[in-house]
């Protein structure tokens, strides 16, 4: 009886065995198949290293280009702002020349004017009469005293300026009265160098300073009228820039905006490195925070 009991329970047992060793047979596979897929997953992630990797090369070469060229700029920077300091010490340097070669011109000028004047004909006196002529109209002899006091007022009698100054010297006196704020006298002495030096290479300036005189007595409109004088027949002088500013200047006082800024804008488009032209960006900006409410 008891080896039929033990057969029997062996039969029993026999499923139970072999259904825990599938068990067993799956999870194994199962383990596996969860090594493969880590596997693959490592090796998606080591090929994603080895990208970010020549990525990073990449960009580190990149870099180190960037660098370079910082550094390129950094020198040329430098270079610029030794050129930057350089430029007002030849710039100085032009307007002494360029100072020098007008006093030259002035010289020259001067001479030739002296030259025409020497080389025109005296003026001639009364024509002579004939002797019988002069024989009837004699008139009774002088007296010496009457002689004596016409002798006195020839002497008393001032000659013209022009005559007796130079044209550098009536220039002179005239930018001496400006500078002294004698605006009349010194737009007299302008306008007397205007008309008896016409060819002087300084009528230009004189031309100016007759608008500064009057800009500085407030007459904006007698100030206007000057700076587009010196604008339309002077074209190419010196002033033409502080002409522009000044026309604007007096604009604006007026209260005509509109037509100081179309000035400004013209100074600032046509002499961009002028020193006026900062000074027309500035009044620029003024006048539109006012338009503004600013």
């Amino acid at each position: 009886m008891s080896k039929r009991l033990v057969g029997i329970s062996l039969i029993l047992l026999l499923p139970l065995l072999s259904a825990g060793s599938d068990k067993k047979e799956k999870t194994y596979e199962l383990i596996y198949k969860d090594v493969q897929l880590l596997r693959q997953q490592v090796e998606l992630l080591k090929k994603n290293i080895e990208k970010n990797a020549e990525d990073i090369d990449a960009i580190k070469s990149q870099l180190k280009e960037l660098l370079t060229i910082a550094k390129l700029l950094q020198s040329e920077q430098a270079n610029f702002k030794q050129e930057q300091q350089r430029i007002p010490a030849q710039s100085q340097i032009l307007l002494d020349k360029i100072e020098a070669l007008s006093f030259q011109l002035v010289k020259i000028s001067e001479e030739i004017i002296a030259i025409k004047r020497a080389s025109l004909p005296p003026s001639e006196g009364p024509e002579k009469k004939p002797e019988s002529q002069q024989a009837e109209t004699t008139t009774p002899e002088k007296k010496p005293k009457e002689e004596k006091k016409e002798e006195q007022l020839e002497e008393e009698t001032p000659a013209p300026p022009s005559a007796m100054l130079s044209p550098a010297e009536v220039f002179n006196m005239a930018y001496s009265d400006y500078r002294n704020g004698n605006f009349e006298l010194a737009i007299d002495g302008f306008k007397m160098y205007r008309e008896q030096f016409p060819e002087s290479p300084l009528v230009d300036d004189s031309v100016y300073w007759i608008g500064e005189c009057y800009f500085s007595q407030k007459k904006y409109e007698e100030a206007i009228e000057q700076f587009n004088e010196l604008i339309l027949n002077h074209p190419r002088g010196d002033k033409i820039p502080a002409a522009y500013l000044k026309k604007g200047l007096s604009l604006a006082e007026l209260g005509k905006k509109e037509e100081a800024l179309s000035v400004f804008k013209l100074l600032v488009s046509k002499f961009p490195l002028e020193e006026e032209t900062k000074i027309a960006q500035q009044k620029i900006k003024e006048l539109r925070s006012e338009d503004a409410g600013y």
